[in-house]
């Protein structure tokens, strides 16, 4: 009996040994699509826009595009002046539709190659927003009203890191 007990952890050391997990990071901070190769760069087998040529433009869409998809979302309620504080999220791509007010939103690269370039964008009604995965970003109602938006996620395990909060207003979420 203590053999076969002997045995069997043995078995479930070397199994647990052999178990292998990782969250590899991406090898670009993103891939704009781009129809003509001429302009493009090569990444990881696919045609992307050159990240030097990008534009906050490449990552706003206008009107609500996204309805019907079965991701992770919330609702966020920004009061006037109300800041959504430099944060990231390492594990999930996140979109925002803006459904009330003004938001200004935007995020940072993190390739020094590139400058480490910021994308800003100021959101009306009805405009989408993507941000590339693990980039820090953030959200501020620049408008004199509330703002109420709808955010998305790629995935259902985020993660969030919080960079050190200015003194302004945070946002208020139900």
């Amino acid at each position: 009996m203590a053999n076969h007990f002997l045995l069997t952890i043995i078995l479930v050391a070397l199994a647990s040994s052999f178990a292998y997990a990782s969250d590899p990071s991406p090898l670009q901070d993103f891939c704009v699509a781009i129809d003509e190769p001429k302009d493009a760069v090569f990444v990881n087998g696919k045609f992307c826009k050159d990240p030097k040529l990008a534009t906050a433009d490449d990552f706003f869409f206008p009107g609500p595009k996204m309805l019907g998809l079965h991701i992770p979302r919330i609702r966020i309620d920004y009061d006037p002046n109300g800041l959504n504080a430099p944060h990231t999220h390492p594990h999930a791509t996140k979109i925002r539709v803006v459904l009330e007010g003004t938001l200004h939103v935007g995020f940072a690269t993190s390739n020094s190659n590139l400058g480490n370039r910021l994308f800003t964008k100021v959101l009306l009604k009805g405009d989408v927003f993507v941000y590339p995965m693990g980039l820090i970003h953030f959200q501020f109602n620049v408008g004199k009203t509330n703002v109420v938006a709808i955010t998305a996620f790629s995935s259902q395990n985020t993660g969030v890191i919080v960079l050190p909060s200015p003194p302004y207003p945070h946002t208020k979420q139900p």
